[in-house]
């Protein structure tokens, strides 16, 4: 049930070409900016959305050439689209229905997966009498009632609150786990992918521009934008040795590199002072402060200079140092902090 997929579709604003491989068992998830094309994606799988080219192939059969009806997927909505009029057992049974099975078989597979998905006591509520983490479980369970062979899921946590996904998260991971098709999800939430998918694919104006493990991918970002989903300051420059030249600042490194390369730290590595430091650090370089504002639990600190970056600092530290917007500061961090990678 390995999927192979060539998609591409015109868009006023940018033309998707992407390619994709999910093997049976394995969860990847499309990851980008609002407009990147991740849900235009998944609409071309499931022939929501027509191909200018391409083709999509799951174990060896064309899907492109199928209609939405004759394509083997399950689709789960952002919003979720159950039928108001319908108790969940009925919602879960209608795709099997719609297959041309019996009335009692269907109605005999969807309370095996409301029961799978721990819904049993809620068989006859209708969708205004659940949760949004009840309406997401009866969604997953009524995609998976038609028995397909590819799973798209579109956002589907982002209509929950907080508390309730964190708790659904986990369930849905477990569901997926026992699914042995090919799954494909969308979303611009970094904490859904890192948990629920075993690949990622980062899509920004229509292309593919980093793929890789979650762990990978945090751990060597390669564009601004995954940078800052991962919470690191990203620079590209030219490495020589020691250290990679990023503009006018080199920034030395514990990494050996030669030739092109990213270098990145976190914000908590960045360390500010009134006036220059003296001791250990390695990268010293005076900046400006653009912005302060909270993080969690600490306040980030913008900083413009010979590079831009973030400094993560308590709030004690911002009292003590009196730091405001458009003072002039020194900011340093260790090259041990540094991690640099080819680009």
């Amino acid at each position: 049930m390995t999927l192979h997929a060539h998609l591409v579709v015109t868009r006023p604003a940018f033309t998707l070409d992407i390619s994709l491989t999910v093997a049976p068992g394995e969860v990847v998830a499309l990851l980008g900016p609002n407009g990147a094309g991740k849900t235009t994606a998944l609409r071309a799988l499931a022939g929501l959305t027509a191909l200018a080219r391409g083709e999509i192939v799951l174990d060896g059969s064309p899907l492109h050439t199928l209609s939405v009806e004759e394509r083997p997927i399950g689709m789960v909505f952002q919003d979720y689209l159950l039928f108001p009029h319908l108790s969940a057992l009925d919602n879960v049974a209608f795709g099997p229905r719609c297959q041309g099975v019996s009335k009692a078989e269907a109605r005999r597979t969807a309370a095996a997966l409301l029961d799978r998905v721990g819904l049993t006591d809620h068989a006859t509520a209708k969708p205004r009498r659940l949760s949004g983490g009840q309406a997401q479980r009866v969604a997953l369970a009524r995609a998976l009632a038609v028995r397909p062979r590819l799973l798209l899921l579109d956002e589907p946590l982002a209509a929950l609150d907080a508390h309730t996904r964190l708790e659904v998260r986990s369930q849905l991971r477990r569901h997926l786990a026992d699914f042995d098709g090919a799954t494909v999800l969308v979303t611009h939430d970094p904490l859904d992918a890192m948990v629920l998918a075993d690949r990622l694919i980062v899509i920004e104006h229509g292309a593919i521009v980093q793929q890789g493990v979650p762990a990978e991918v945090a751990r060597r970002p390669r564009t601004d934008y995954v940078a800052r989903l991962v919470g690191l300051n990203l620079y590209r420059g030219v490495a020589d040795g020691s250290g990679v030249k990023v503009g006018q600042l080199l920034i030395s490194t514990s990494d050996r590199l030669e030739g092109p390369a990213f270098v990145a730290f976190a914000p908590a590595a960045v360390a500010l002072y009134r006036s220059r430091p003296d001791g250990s650090p390695r990268n010293v370089w005076q900046a400006r402060i653009e912005g302060v504002e909270r993080h969690g639990d600490n306040v980030r600190v913008h900083l413009d200079g010979p590079i831009v970056a973030f400094a993560d600092i308590t709030p004690a530290a911002l009292a003590d140092l009196d730091l405001t917007p458009g003072q002039q500061v020194w900011a340093s961090v260790k090259a041990t902090e540094t991690h640099a990678y080819p680009a």
